[in-house]
Parts: C-alpha cells; structure tokens; sequence
C-alpha cells in the first residue's frame, strides 16, 4: 500500500496524483494492518478517496507494481484481482473477455459477504452498435445490457422474456446520483463569458431537447445535482424562492428572470402525448419530471448576445463580436447512445435552431481533448456526481477549485470546462472544513455553492442520470429489479460482481 502511494504521488499522469500531492505530506506502515498518512491539511473526506465507486484510489497489488518503471504504459496483462472471478481469456483486438469462477471464490469479498456466484462463467462482449445488442439480446445470446430511450422501447416490444428496471413508465433506473447536460470550455471565448453562456441556455426548449434525447424519461434539474432522493427536500426546494427570483440584466435597463417552475409539467405533457401512462397528480409529476428548469427566452438570449456585442445577419445566422461566423463544434465520444452523446447531439440541434451554425463531432479521442483543453463544447458531465447518501455535495464541487487548475494544454487535475471563481474557492473550502455531520451547515454550504454555479453556468445541468437497461429472463431471472432492488442494477458498475450470488436460473 505504502508503495504503491508514494509511486503514484511520484508518477503524473496517473489519476490521483493531483490529490495525493496536495493533501499527503507522508504515508507510511507502522505494521502489516496499518498504514498512516500525514496530511498538509484537513481534509475529514480524505478516506473516502478510498471508498467512492468512480474514480476512487484501487490498491494495487505490490509484488507486481513494484517492479513496474512507468505505470502508465504498464498494461497489467494477466490481470489480477480478489473478486470471486479470474480472467478466463479474452480477445486481443479488445471486443470481448472471459472470466472463470475461481476454486476459492468463498475467500473473495463476493463469497464472503453474499455466497457463492451462481453463474461459472461472466462474458462481456462489445457490439458494433445497438441494433446488434438488440438481436443479441432478443435472440438470447446477450443477458443484460444499457441502451438508448428507443432501443429500451423497441426490445421490450418485441421481447417477450425482456424486462426493464421498472415495469411501467418511465421504465428506466432513476436512482443514479449523476447529473447530465453539457460543458462549456470556460478557458476558450467566447464561452469565457457569464452572459454568453447564459443565452445559450435560453436558447434551449427544454421540452424539445429531452423528448430527443431521452423521449421525455429524464428527470429535470436546475441545479448542478441530480432531482432524487433526499436532494429535491434538502436543496431544490429550499432553493426554489431563490431560483424564481435570480435575475439576469440583458441591457439597457431590462432585466429577465430565466427560472421555469412549469417546465416538468410541460415535459409531462409531452410523455402524455407520446401515449405514455403515468400518475400526474403534483408529487408524482415532481418526482417524475423534476422541480423546474429554464425559459425558453430566444428573445432574451438575443439581447444577452446583443449587449455583448454579437450580431446577427440577415439569414438569421449569429456572427462573433469580430464579425466571423459563430460556429459551434461539440465534441464527444463515439458511443450515440450514452447520454453525453444525447445532449451534446440535443443542444446541437436547439442552438442551430437559434441561428448558431453548431456542429456535432463524435470522437474516440474525446477524453483526452476534454483533459487537455482541446475543445469548445462537449457532453461532458456538468458537475461530479454526490455520493448519493447523506447531504454532503464536497465531491459534486471539489473539482471546479482553482488548485486543480491548469492551462490550456495541460492535462487538467480538476473539471473540464476549467471554470473557476475566488468565491467558489470561498464555498468549497467553507464546506471542506464543515463537519459532515452537520447536517444544517452541510446544507446550507451546498446551497451557497450550487447558487454560485447558477450564476456562473459555467455548466448547464439538464437531467439526471436515466438508466435504459434491458434484462433477457431467458436464461436468467432475479434481477434487481425497482421490485426488488437487492444491489445496484448496473452490469457495468463494480459491485456487479455481488448481483452473481443472487441470480436464479431458469434451467433452460
């Protein structure tokens, strides 16, 4: 442990080098069992570097890294691991992997906290692209996957042994603490600009971009966490005066309140058309469709760009303040089905709408043109997901610090869009430095943070995370279904592997 610490606090490129160099002053093992570190700061969330699903520092194990010169080049090939499965075979161009049930798999975390995995074997396989998931999946040669809105739709219909997560609308996993939407490069003009970023956001029919993106299954957010679980009680709501009366001032004397409290009843609308059954008293619209979201105002989003000396042609194309053409590329990744891909290809449409000639790029080098700062607009996710529990926001914030930032260039330690305020240094660190059991303070210090991303946008939250899974009941039934959610549904999460104990076969 204490090796494979002070190798990743001396190797860049590596995630958590940042981190670690920031906070730990020295790390040592006093015994077999402990291990110390020194920190140059407070931190009372330093543990949970250890403990999130995203992200988080994985021990490695030391008779192998610690022969390893540069870790970043290193491919861990065979790997190893302690889950209940060992790595069977897998294929070399990267499109499948094999993992066998190990002999000890009782000595595993899986075998010691839940049993013994039913299944021998776990395949996971790449496909070209959704449509052969589908037939996959309908020809029962695949057992679970993640798809799109339409995908979702078209397997359950014609599926008889396919189930989703819930067995009625909105069907989808809503329980995910990750807020969607999209990224703005605060580093590149003209999105350096408060107002600018704030007309593009006017510049969204937010009905039209979730019925695209996800057919109207998403839950809206104003803010920059998810609107689920205790978040709706603890901060939405209490924030909701202060969203109704946040104003922009669009020139000459003229100011704008952009919040929409109607825009869930407006996405609820849609769903209704769409012939989708659901309850629509106001808790469940609430719950299903969020507590509000922002105006489409391409009048208001006319004058902010106006005041900022833009200008729009003829043709009703957006110039720059230089004169060129405003062109707007969004880069994500190749994958049309994820939701980074959903907004970036959903904004793109409103803006071109707007007059803006915006353009989407998928990209397989999308992570690393986001990391160095080599892009304008992308899918990216608009703040850190929570943790989910508790009302502790520290992980949706710590990233938009200015000690994580770094120029255009520059593999970035922080967010992406590389935003950064004194103020919101202020609020990040006001919270590092609460008790998180606090639970008043935590609250409020959240809140202070999340009105200043308000302000700022240097983000734009959409909707929270929707989950298209698809099971096949085919081979396998007992899946943690909204009916019974025993462990996380995902089969792309980590905590799969305890899903394997409770899978039941049909003997087919």
């Amino acid at each position: 442990m204490v090796f494979t610490v002070e190798k990743l606090m001396a190797t860049e490129g590596l995630s958590g080098n940042v981190f670690f160099n920031t906070y730990v002053s020295s790390v040592s093992a006093p015994d077999d069992h402990t291990v110390v570190f020194e920190l140059k700061e407070p931190h009372s969330r330093f543990h949970t570097q250890f403990l999130d699903r995203w992200g988080c520092t994985w021990i490695m194990p030391k008779h192998i890294f610690e022969k390893v010169e540069d870790p970043t080049t290193f491919e861990f090939n065979p790997f190893v691991g302690c889950g209940p499965y060992k790595l069977h075979s897998f294929d070399e161009n990267g499109y499948w992997t094999i993992w066998e049930k190990r002999e000890d798999w009782d000595k595993s975390p899986t075998g010691i906290l839940f049993g013994e995995p039913v299944p021998k074997y776990v395949v996971f396989q790449a496909f070209a692209n959704e449509g052969a998931e589908i037939l996959a999946l309908l020809t029962h040669q695949l057992d679970a996957t993640d798809l799109s809105a339409e995908g979702l739709s078209a397997a359950l219909a014609q599926g008889e042994t396919v189930r989703a997560y819930q067995p009625n609308f909105p069907w989808v996993v809503n329980n995910d603490p990750c807020i969607t939407g999209i990224t703005f490069n605060t580093a590149r003009p003209p999105f350096d600009n408060r107002e600018v970023r704030w007309a593009l956001v006017l510049a969204i029919n937010i009905v039209e971009y979730v019925s695209q993106a996800v057919d109207g299954r998403g839950t809206l957010s104003p803010v920059h966490i998810p609107s689920l679980g205790s978040y709706p009680d603890d901060f939405i709501k209490p924030m909701l005066p202060w969203l109704k009366d946040f104003t922009l001032d669009l020139g000459g004397g003229e100011t704008f309140k952009p919040f929409d409290p109607d825009a869930p009843a407006k996405v609820a609308e849609y769903a209704k058309n769409r012939g989708y059954v659901f309850p629509d008293d106001p808790e469940s619209i609430a719950r299903t469709f969020g507590l509000g979201w922002y105006k489409y105002a391409p009048e208001a989003a006319e004058k902010l760009l106006l005041k900022n000396g833009f200008s729009k042609d003829a043709d009703g194309k957006w110039h720059l303040p230089d004169g060129s053409l405003w062109r707007i590329e969004v880069i994500d990744m190749t994958d049309l089905t994820h939701h980074q891909v959903k907004n970036a290809m959903a904004a793109v449409q409103q803006w071109k709408k707007f007059g803006i000639d915006a353009t989407f790029t998928p990209s397989d080098a999308q992570s690393s043109l986001q990391s160095v700062g080599d892009f304008q607009v992308s899918g990216a996710w608009p703040a850190s997901e929570p943790w989910g529990a508790g009302v502790d926001l520290l992980k949706t914030i710590r990233n938009f610090h200015s000690r994580f930032y770094r120029p255009l260039g520059e593999d970035t330690a922080g967010h992406t869009s590389r935003w950064h305020s004194p103020e919101m240094d202020a609020a990040i660190d006001a919270l590092t430095a609460t008790n998180p059991v606090d639970t008043e303070a935590m609250i409020a210090r959240g809140i202070e943070a999340l009105k200043i991303l308000v302000t700022e946008m240097p983000t734009i939250p959409t909707y929270g995370y929707a989950g298209f899974l698809a099971w096949d009941e085919y081979y396998w039934t007992n899946w943690p279904g909204s009916e019974n959610p025993y462990i996380q549904p995902y089969v792309h999460w980590g905590p799969f592997k305890y899903m394997m104990p409770f899978l039941k076969p049909t003997g087919r």
